[in-house]
């Protein structure tokens, strides 16, 4: 996925309009991030797993989209596949753009080189100047994402302080080939019944009980992968 960024600009974007969406850019895209507030959804077609920035030791539950990397077995010629879309997916060409000198603000950037993006089709983003209904509808649900990405974070890091996760080898069998997949970190479920009253009790106040049991529940997932990538 594209990572050029340019911030949004009435002036210099006056005419810039997107079209329809084409997700050809992440045909080679194995795992995509996603919310914890995305996980009842996602957990009904894709497993569901962490993994682990060896820089920083901060988790990132990810979406599992193929089995190998290279492969997104949800994506073809341009179309999406499945019935969920993961947020990121949907936000692209659009994204969120910081700056280090002002954290308490938010802007809105284009991927101007995205095939969506152009000035003839599609729908414009402004309007004499001003945001377009149908700017204002992604533009809130960016901001949205962004929020509930910040807020998974900080939420992964509390049950990393509890050590409920442990890194897990995923063993698949593909068209008769044992493949093991690496790397992945899961939630466990031992940990998880082996923690105090205090410490449950804790999660299930934050309404952390129905995203981790979906992450658990939706390991089995994984063999609707295997046979996806069996019948490709």
């Amino acid at each position: 996925m594209s990572n050029q960024i340019t911030l949004l600009d009435p002036s210099k974007h006056a005419d810039l309009k997107i079209g329809n969406a084409d997700f050809n850019h992440l045909v080679e895209q194995h795992i995509l991030p996603i919310s914890l507030h995305e996980f009842a959804r996602a957990a009904t077609e894709y497993p569901i797993v962490f993994v682990k920035n060896a820089e920083t030791g901060e988790f990132q539950a990810v979406v599992m989209l193929g089995l190998k990397p290279g492969q997104n077995l949800s994506v073809a010629e341009g179309q999406w596949l499945g019935q969920y879309v993961p947020n990121v997916a949907k936000d692209y060409p659009l994204g969120v753009v910081l700056n280090a000198d002002q954290p308490d603000k938010i802007w809105i950037g284009i991927r101007e080189n995205c095939p969506q993006v152009g000035t003839e089709k599609g729908e414009a983003l402004f309007a004499n100047g001003e945001e377009t209904p149908f700017f204002t509808q992604r533009r809130e649900a960016i901001v949205r994402h962004f929020e509930e990405d910040q807020a998974s974070k900080a939420i992964l890091q509390l049950l990393a302080k509890k050590e409920l996760f442990v890194q897990q080898a995923l063993t698949i069998n593909v068209n008769g080939e044992q493949r093991n997949i690496n790397g992945l970190y899961m939630i466990s479920e031992a940990k998880l019944n082996e923690l105090s009253d205090e410490d449950f009790l804790d999660l299930r106040k934050r309404g952390l009980l129905g995203p981790i049991y979906g992450h658990l529940t939706s390991q089995h997932q994984v063999h609707r992968l295997a046979r996806a990538e069996a019948s490709a």
